[in-house]
This record gives structure tokens, C-alpha cells and sequence, in this order.
């Protein structure tokens, strides 16, 4: 069955300046380019960001390929680590501010929207050094001074403005799973980094109005939403997926959207002895300055049991003495990433949207399948890759069941546009609607860039040929 997309629905891609752009006359080093630096051996292959896909030198000609693909608007980020000369101060480096300015005018040009995100993982590594980064509120206020200066350089050029993405990820990387640097392990570090990001999103969105004080494009934030699922019905499952909920998820949407963080986790938290520091005056801005519209990253669901441990025994806090993963039986798999598909979910998402956090604004922020070894569908010059194109058509006929039920989704963006960097794991798996051969950086579509170009010009979603499991046994 064939669905149809109504003409003003956006679509588009994402990426980011630390995956995209390369390290080429940055300012600084945020904590990827300073991790690579001193331990190279961690990233696959030894690949770090320094060349990434040379979009710093190469923006023409992939921004033209990108639209040869259909894409309609791109979501990109402003680097701190490029844009601010000194980051006490938050004056601006000018080679820097060319660089985006001209970035935006060529896509202005082309016809792309440029939807701009102003953290990408992409924290100066001496605000780490220095200041215990997200731990501090002294980081906060110099991120403000960033998104500041970025909002007086390019309002006259770009009115889809976001805060962060995946704060959630910032958390679980830095402080408790250690997979971005410093790889800490700190349950109470956590709960107040996280506290520290909603904080700094909504200091931000106050300074976006303060330069806008005629309404002149939006603001929001872009939030990873895994949504949790039982395991079963008991009710040991069902508190263990309440608490999951209220971690993953609403300590992001409730600040975000109503103003506030969830009751039942602030009172679990202070019975804990770990909650976060705040003042009065914080949680004021935090209620005065709530999103415009929210950008949702979906990928894989969250599914949790109740814990094989009590969290009341003796151990460090961490957010997982509450829950354990579980592993449905039957499950479709990404093998190569580790990840379930389930594209039920973003109905779910959809309808969540819809009835706790007001139906606000929002869009599919990223959406995408990377495969390792992509090489092996290369066939006449392009990349076969049918299995994405299911991928998307899977998740998009649900996403399009929402709407109909009156969910207010107004894009779809895809994971990403060009074979990017992908932090640890480098190029071990790619995601791009448009090939990128590292040899010598020459990029071309891929069949699903062909297809999203045809998709984006008509609304309509046609299936594809083959079904993904035949394509998925091929890549297990």
C-alpha cells in the first residue's frame, strides 16, 4: 500500500560539524578530537575525526548532492570548538564565522533549509579539563555566551534554531557507560549533568527571545526517545519501565515542554541522596522558557524487566539498580549495530507526544540503518542498499498512521545525508543516502538516495521489491 505525504511536510537529513566538517583551523579541541589525539587505538581502525567526510572544504559540492537527493532541508551544527575564539570571553574566531555564513548562504542558494543545532557531543575539551564540564554551571553560562553569539551572527539567515542533541547521550556516554570521554562512571555526576543540560537549553531559548524580540524563527531541542517497553505485565516489570520512562525520556520532555521535571523521579532521586543541585531562580527559567518544537532522534526501543538485583542492596547508584535490560525472543535485529527495529515505536512516540506533552510541533530528527562492510552491495557503480530503503518505508508508514490519527509530525529526517564519522566506531557502519569512498573522498548516491529524492518530490512512499529480512540475513 502506497502513503502519501501532505505537500508541506519536510524532508530532509541530518549530521553534525564534528562528523561532517573535519578538524581543519578549528580553535579548539572538543573531547573527541582530544580523546583520538592521546588514544587513537580506541576508534575502529584508528579513524578519528580529522578529515571526517571534508565537508569544511567540500560544502559545495555535497550540499549539491544533497540536494540531488531530495533533500529539502539539512540539519547541521555550529561547532564551539570552531566558532568562539576564546571561550571565557565567547568572542568569535572570524575565519570561523565565514565558514558557516557561507555555508548557509549555499544552501540558501540551493534551495535547503538549514535547521542549526548548537551541540553536538562537541564540548571544548578544556571546559573538561578545567571545570568538570557538564557537572559545571559555569559551563552552562559559556555555552549560553556560544548559542549567544550564534544567534546575533545568523538570525538573518536561519529560523529553525535547537539547543542540543541527544543530551541524553551526553550523560550516558560521559558519566555512566563510558563511551564518549572522560568515561566517567558517577551516578550523582549524572543526575546533575543532566539537570545542567535542561538548564542550559532553556538559558539558551531565554537569549534566543532576548535577540528575537520580534518572533523571528523557532526554538527547540532534539531528544533521543527510546520508549520503554515491559517485558511483561507484573507489576515488578511494569515499575521497573515506569522508572526507565521518567529517566530516559521525560527528564528531558518535562523541562522541555511543561516546564518541570517529572515529580516521581525528582522525589526517587532526593530519596537517594543523589539529586541535583538547583536553585529557585534555575527552575524559574527553566517554567519561563519552554520549546517551540521538538526534534525526535528514533532508532531502537527500550525494553526492561525488573532488576535481577534489589536496588536496595549495597552498590553504587546508578540508574540501572531500577532496571534490567531485556531482550524480546523474535526480535528483528540490526546485527551489525546491535540494535532492534521496531518501527511500531514512532507510532508510539507519536501518540506520546500527542497526549502527555500538548500534541507540540515536531519532526523526525534522525531516522536512519548503518550497515558494516556497505562495500559488498556495491554493484554498477552504486551502493543496493534496499535494506535502508525498507527501513525507512517501514518507519514511515507508521509515522504516517500517526498523522492521520493527529499527530502533529511535520518532517522527516534521515540519518544522515553523506557517510559520516561516527565517533568510537569511526566508518564501521554507514548511514548515508549518499556514499563516501574514504579513499579519496569521492561521494555518489546511493539507490536510496535516488529513492528519497523521488519520495521527497511526491510525498509518496511506495514498497520497496524485497523485504528487509533478505536483506538483513545478508548482513548478520
Amino acid at each position: 500500500m502506497n502513503i502519501q505525504f501532505d505537500a508541506d511536510f519536510v524532508w530532509g537529513a541530518a549530521t553534525s560539524g564534528p562528523q561532517a566538517e573535519g578538524t581543519f583551523h578549528k580553535k579548539h579541541e572538543n573531547i573527541f578530537d582530544y580523546h583520538y589525539h592521546t588514544r587513537p587505538q580506541d576508534f575502529y581502525h584508528n579513524v578519528g575525526p580529522d578529515v571526517a567526510s571534508n565537508f569544511y572544504n567540500d560544502y559545495e559540492n555535497d550540499l549539491a548532492l544533497l540536494k540531488q537527493a531530495g533533500v529539502q532541508a539539512l540539519r547541521i551544527s555550529i561547532q564551539w570548538t570552531r566558532l568562539i575564539d576564546d571561550l571565557e570571553a565567547g568572542t568569535v574566531d572570524p575565519v570561523g564565522a565565514d565558514y558557516y555564513r557561507r555555508v548557509f548562504k549555499t544552501m540558501h542558494q540551493l534551495g535547503i533549509t538549514p535547521y542549526v543545532n548548537l551541540h553536538h557531543f562537541d564540548l571544548p575539551v578544556t571546559l573538561q579539563h578545567q571545570y568538570g564540564g557538564w557537572q559545571s554551571k559555569h559551563v552552562v553560562d559559556l555555552y549560553v555566551k556560544f548559542a549567544t553569539r550564534c544567534f546575533e551572527l545568523y538570525s538573518d539567515q536561519v529560523t529553525h534554531w535547537f539547543t542540543f542533541n541527544e543530551p541524553k547521550v551526553i550523560v550516558d556516554g560521559q558519566y555512566l557507560y563510558q563511551f564518549h570521554y572522560p568515561n566517567i562512571v558517577d551516578g550523582r555526576m549524572a543526575v546533575q549533568a543532566a539537570y545542567n543540560l535542561n538548564l542550559a537549553s532553556a538559558k539558551a531559548v531565554a537569549a534566543f527571545r532576548q535577540i528575537n524580540r520580534q518572533p523571528q524563527g523557532t526554538i527547540g531541542t532534539i531528544v533521543n526517545l527510546t520508549p520503554v517497553y515491559p517485558a511483561s505485565q507484573a507489576p515488578e516489570d511494569l515499575a521497573a519501565a515506569r522508572f526507565a520512562e521518567q529517566w530516559a525520556n521525560d527528564l528531558y520532555l518535562e523541562p522541555a515542554i511543561h516546564g518541570r521535571f517529572p515529580e516521581e523521579l525528582v522525589a526517587r532521586l532526593k530519596q537517594d541522596g543523589v539529586l541535583w543541585e538547583a536553585t529557585s531562580d534555575e527552575l524559574a527559567v527553566i517554567a519561563a522558557n519552554r520549546i517551540d518544537v521538538l526534534g525526535v532522534n528514533y532508532y531502537h526501543p527500550f525494553r526492561v524487566q525488573a532488576p535481577a538485583v534489589s536496588p536496595d542492596s549495597l552498590q553504587a547508584w546508578l540508574p540501572d539498580i531500577y532496571f534490567d535490560n531485556y531482550d524480546m525472543p523474535g526480535r528483528k535485529m540490526n546485527l551489525d549495530k546491535g540494535w532492534e527495529i521496531y518501527p511500531d515505536a514512532l507510532y508510539d512516540i507519536a501518540m506520546t507526544i500527542k497526549r502527555r506533552y500538548d500534541n507540540l510541533p515536531w519532526f523526525v530528527a534522525e531516522n536512519g540503518i548503518g550497515v558494516a562492510n556497505e562495500e559488498r552491495f556495491l554493484k554498477d557503480g552504486m551502493v543496493q542498499d534496499d535494506y535502508r530503503i525498507q527501513f525507512m518505508t517501514d518507519h514511515l508508514r507508521f509515522l504516517s498512521q500517526a498523522i492521520a490519527e493527529g499527530a502533529n509530525c511535520h518532517g522527516y529526517f534521515v540519518w544522515t545525508g553523506i557517510d559520516c564519522w561516527s565517533w568510537l566506531n569511526a566508518y564501521k557502519n554507514r548511514y548515508g543516502l549518499i556514499r563516501n569512498d574514504l579513499r579519496n573522498q569521492t561521494k555518489s548516491l546511493k539507490k536510496s538516495g535516488h529513492w528519497f529524492s523521488q519520495v521527497a518530490a511526491t510525498g509518496l512512499v511506495a514498497p520497496t521489491l524485497r523485504p528487509f529480512e533478505s536483506e538483513e540475513k545478508n548482513h548478520g
